[in-house]
């Protein structure tokens, strides 16, 4: 006997002129032919389902497509959505699968409408350990199509694709290794992610982001892939850097928890490498890039819970809710024999779950110790209830006061005079006001005010401040905050002496926290990571306060790697230093024995300066007493012009002794 056939699923177009009561038929005998044919056997179904105009099959592609568009929650609706998932998976499990129920459109409708419930999950494991050939064709030419969308002039053409590819790489780890494997795919998310608009942007990382994962998670991690793939993200980052431009990288790091996931899974030694690739992608890390986050409005907990009265026989509260009552109006509309008593322990025992209650009424398949209870069996008649509170009385009101109170206007003794209806003068115009000096302040103390006045002080005087000295002005104050100031500078001498040291200590990564060095530092100061980390990202960006640091803390250690020279130099201007013989020292630089101007000139030759003696020499020397002779008596002739003279009558003028 041959079972009726499967009608197909109406759009929402069609399901909007159907009458309620016609559309609960409908769903009644869809859920009555899915029974039926879960009820075969395994060689009646398969012969059922390898029909080549199978109704079935098409009723199930219809309908999975047309269910995200519903959203009736009738029981009917309810019970047809369970057994089309009972066939589906018993498709599923079978040998043979049509073609029709692996393509990339029902998969992704599929996926999407049980996308939290791990039984599909593992149903779609199996599926592709036995139909992997065929899954992958499908997906294959999506792969194709995609690459191509993606790298022509209008990327936003890929757009739907994208959209039925999403929810099967949330649901299977398989499907997104397919997806990378091989390196164009990935370019190709690269190249289209500059060109497209922020919709596509989004929906571009998302991909990248669930193929990644896919390669961390399930039975075999691909790490080597994953490492190629990270690499090439890498390169088009820092040349989108430097273009200024965002690139996919910066977009996935940013806003997906891709590293924290890399993270967790490389905790094997030989997945280092991939640790330390994930800990150089957090410069990628850009707060522009950041996509604002939805705001979940969580239930405050405020303490309160079900309450717990007495319980009659089987466990079920006495006080029943409007929430449950409602549950069973919706069950007696289906079973109007049953009584509320015997529904509430249905209820209970299957958890408040509506479907199932119902299923197992249509199956007849209630346990024993329900199934042989008083199905007419009604609730108790409930008490009235009982005030939670006592009444309080009503509280006294309130008197409100302000400043205006007990004033003269409140007392009734301001005089009539101050008392006008709207402006006041309203006929005076702009020469009358300033003709009316009676408010005007008076000359005397004008005049007081400009004597108090001081034109010099207006300005605060920064001689000493700290920033232009250099950091030699000590401003700590001997307050109630020593104690604290103390502390800073301990601190800042030891991250100073720190990096001064080594620089490398202040860098942010996994391997610098957990040195010893480091360690050490935040024993010694009592700081955080972040703190240091800080401290040192600042004193790289601030060289005024580093020079003054080294200028405050900066000591002599006692060695000296270069000795400045004390000798004295003649400058190019040929001034000399008190007590100095500018001539011959300058001519001793400038020529050897005799110098240019012969043996008459003023060189180290007979009569000069050099041999013969120096006005600096001893004074027992005749050479020097000749010298000093010489000088006083050939002073005009040397450009001296009596300066002895011209000082002592400058001397004069100024009223000091000369």
């Amino acid at each position: 006997m041959s079972l009726p056939q499967f009608a197909p699923f109406p759009d929402v177009k069609v399901r909007q002129n159907i009458l309620p009561s016609e559309w609960t038929v409908y769903l009644d005998t869809w859920s009555s032919l899915a029974e039926l044919h879960l009820r075969l056997g395994d060689a009646q179904f398969r012969n059922v389902v390898s029909e080549d105009s199978s109704s079935l099959t098409a009723f199930l592609v219809s309908y999975f497509h047309e269910l995200p568009n519903d959203d009736s929650t009738a029981p009917q609706a309810l019970l047809l959505r369970k057994r089309s998932f009972f066939l589906l998976h018993r498709i599923y499990s079978g040998e043979f699968v049509p073609t029709s129920l692996l393509t990339l459109s029902f998969l992704s409708d599929t996926c999407r409408i049980f996308s939290k419930s791990a039984q599909f999950r593992l149903l779609i494991e199996g599926l592709w350990k036995r139909k992997e050939v065929a899954i992958e064709k499908n997906l294959q030419i999506a792969k194709n199509s995609l690459i191509r969308n993606l790298d022509s002039k209008r990327p936003e053409e890929a757009s739907s694709t994208l959209d039925k590819i999403v929810p099967l790489l949330r649901i299977s780890t398989d499907a997104g290794s397919y997806m990378l494997t091989g390196s164009d795919f990935l370019d190709s998310l690269c190249n289209s992610y500059i060109l497209a608009s922020s919709s596509l942007q989004t929906k571009i990382a998302t991909i990248a982001y669930l193929g990644l994962t896919s390669l961390v998670e399930g039975q075999r991690p691909n790490f080597s892939l994953l490492s190629d793939h990270l690499f090439s993200l890498k390169a088009n980052g820092e040349q989108q850097a430097k273009a200024s431009r965002h690139s996919l990288i910066a977009d996935v790091v940013t806003n997906t928890p891709l590293l924290q996931k890399i993270r967790d899974k490389a905790i094997t030694p030989e997945t280092n490498r991939i640790k330390n690739l994930a800990a150089s992608l957090d410069s990628f890390q850009q707060s522009s890039v950041a996509r604002p986050k939805k705001i979940v409005r969580r239930k405050v907990d405020k303490g309160k819970g079900k309450a717990n009265d007495e319980e009659y026989g089987h466990g079920v509260s006495q006080e029943i809710h409007v929430h449950r009552m409602s549950m069973i109006s919706q069950i007696q509309d289906l079973f109007p024999d049953l009584g509320s008593g015997f529904l509430v322990k249905l209820l209970h025992e299957y958890n408040d779950n509506i479907e199932e209650v119902t299923a197992h009424l249509l199956e007849n398949s209630l346990p024993p110790h329900l199934a042989n209870s008083d199905r007419s069996e009604q609730l108790p008649s409930q008490p009235a209830a009982k005030p939670h509170f006592t009444p309080r009385p009503t509280p006294p009101a309130v008197e409100r006061r302000n400043v205006f109170d007990d004033d003269d206007f409140d007392r009734l003794a301001v005089d009539a005079s101050r008392l006008h209806i709207g402006h006041k003068n309203a006929d005076s115009t702009a020469d009358t006001v300033l003709a009316d000096r009676t408010t005007a302040p008076s000359k005397s103390a004008i005049l007081s005010a400009l004597a108090a006045f001081d034109s010099d002080d207006d300005e605060r005087d920064d001689t000493y401040d700290v920033e232009d000295v250099g950091g030699t002005v000590d401003s700590a104050t001997p307050s109630a905050e020593g104690a604290d100031a103390d502390l800073r500078d301990k601190n800042e001498e030891a991250l100073f002496r720190a990096y001064a040291s080594t620089p490398g200590l202040f860098t942010r990564d996994a391997e610098t926290r957990r040195g010893k060095a480091r360690i050490a530092l935040k024993s010694e100061t009592g700081m955080t990571d972040e703190a240091i980390e800080g401290w040192g990202l600042m004193i790289g960006r601030d060289p005024k306060r580093l020079r003054r640091l080294e200028g405050k803390l900066a000591t002599f250690s006692g060695q000296q790697t270069q000795l400045a020279s004390t000798s004295w130099r003649n400058t190019p201007t040929g001034s000399d230093a008190e007590g100095t013989d500018t001539a011959g020292e300058t001519r001793d630089h400038q020529g050897g024995r005799g110098s240019s101007r012969g043996r008459g000139g003023r060189g180290r030759g007979r009569g000069g300066f050099g041999r013969g003696g120096s006005v600096a020499g001893p004074n027992e020397e005749k050479g020097t007493q000749v010298s000093r002779q010489r000088k006083e008596a050939n002073k005009g002739s040397r450009a001296n012009h009596n300066r002895r003279d011209q000082r002592a009558r400058k001397m004069a003028r100024g009223g000091l002794p000369g």
